[in-house]
């Protein structure tokens, strides 16, 4: 959440940094202006008719048989009741507005969308290989991995389910990372599936995204505030972890992991290129997360981009660490780099999201922390990374280690949890 007095203070830098997202955001901090100074108006009547309430109320305690003085402060009383309805109702739809205005990008970030993000760093190359390879799909109904027409009986277009063999080798991948992230020191944490109306208002999910997750209640499409939903990703349920509480400064960074399944709505629907495994509403994926000091944010964004890329490195798949243009950066974040894991039949995909939120997040939850260099109560930075999310790193696996035979080689990372080096070609029938 961008604050008022920053609006106020520098209103046309924080225009321009909006802008390169490729809206037009004048109306709407005009706006937002605007109803800032009538608030500011009508605050300052009402505080001015409620002190002198105070001072007439004090008076006839001392004089009660005064018919003039109880008329006078019967019809303060009204005054004071109307303006301090007219206060709350400007403040109401002043914190609406900010509450929709996305994060204010980071100066480096280029303007526009896709078109505009800039690969920084690969690692490994596509290869070609000398037989004819097979798509994710092909290969995980061949080996019976993955039943993506029982999934959809199940629960619906943009389901699967795993299993056999599948399914181990998708618990390997979530052991894999939850023993690399306590290793580096990261707290594990296993959240609630389902969450208040509060926490999506905390993690920027609510007002302007509620779309996108899938709500709990008796009327699902009311928006309101006793709505719960689905946690679309845990990121959503740490950032509210510290909720109005004050960390201590020295305890700074937090470093929290945790694992759950995601559930998307994709409300914009699938592309003819993303079947099976590459988008779907439910998927696993382990998350990192950092409570940061303001001064210290950029050590916190290295080491969660450096962690991300190691994981998928380890694995033995070629990716790519990609830096997003304004436009594309989600509208929560400041910045963001994206792990893109090749997959041979589909391109690039995107495993790993790592973002600095700055402040945006904390002012939202209210985390704070007493800066001592400052001398006073200070927003924590927060930032948060994918390590990792795992279908469509099934999905590489299965196409990059996929051999003339139709088998698939195991990571040897992986061989700990999964059992076997490799997934061997089967004659089977439909179970």
């Amino acid at each position: 959440m961008i604050s008022i007095k920053e609006i106020r203070d520098n209103h046309n830098s924080i225009l321009h940094s909006l802008n390169k997202r490729g809206n037009d955001f004048s109306n709407i901090l005009s706006e937002i202006l605007l109803i800032d100074s009538d608030w500011r108006k009508a605050n300052q009547e009402f505080e001015s008719a409620r002190n002198k309430q105070n001072e007439l109320t004090k008076k006839f305690a001392k004089d009660t048989s005064s018919s003039n003085t109880k008329n006078e402060l019967k019809l303060l009383s009204e005054s004071t009741k109307s303006l301090e309805k007219e206060a709350t109702f400007l403040k109401s739809k002043m914190n609406d507005l900010l509450l929709s205005l996305p994060n204010i990008p980071d100066e480096d970030l280029l303007p526009g969308g896709k078109e505009n993000n800039e690969v920084l760093k690969a690692y490994g190359s596509a290869t070609e290989s000398n037989f004819k390879q097979l798509d994710h799909m092909t290969l995980c109904r061949d080996l019976n991995l993955i039943d993506y027409d029982r999934g959809v009986k199940l629960a619906g277009t943009g389901n699967w389910l795993y299993w056999g063999k599948g399914a181990v080798l998708e618990w390997a991948l979530i052991n894999y990372f939850i023993s690399e992230h306590l290793k580096s020191g990261y707290r594990f944490v296993l959240p609630p599936h389902i969450l208040t109306y509060s926490s999506g208002i905390g993690a920027g999910q609510f007002p302007k995204f509620a779309d996108d997750v899938f709500l709990i209640s008796r009327d699902n499409n009311a928006l309101n505030e006793e709505q719960k939903f689905l946690l679309p990703t845990s990121e959503t349920a740490l950032v509210n972890i510290y909720r109005d509480e004050i960390l201590l400064e020295k305890s700074l960074p937090i470093k929290l992991f945790s694992y759950t399944p995601c559930y998307r709505k994709e409300a914009g629907g699938y592309r003819s290129d993303e079947k099976g495994t590459i988008r779907g509403h439910q998927f696993n994926k382990v998350e990192m997360f950092h409570f940061a000091h303001p001064d210290k944010w950029r050590d916190s964004f290295d080491e969660l981009v450096e962690n991300a890329a190691k994981l998928v490195e380890s694995l033995g798949l070629h990716y790519r660490v990609t830096k997003l243009a304004a436009g594309d950066v989600s509208a929560s974040m400041k910045r963001t780099y994206d792990i893109e894991v090749y997959i041979p039949s589909h391109g690039y995909k995107e495993v790993s999201s790592v973002s600095n939120a700055g402040n945006y997040q904390a002012i939202r939850t209210n985390v704070r922390f007493r800066n001592t260099t400052k001398g006073k109560l200070d927003f924590v930075y927060t930032l948060n990374g994918s390590g990792l999310a795992t279908s469509r790193l099934f999905t590489a696996i299965v196409e990059q280690f996929q051999d003339s035979k139709g088998g698939i080689m195991v990571p040897q990372v992986l061989q700990k949890w999964f059992g076997e080096e490799y997934i061997a070609p089967i004659n089977k029938e439909k179970i």
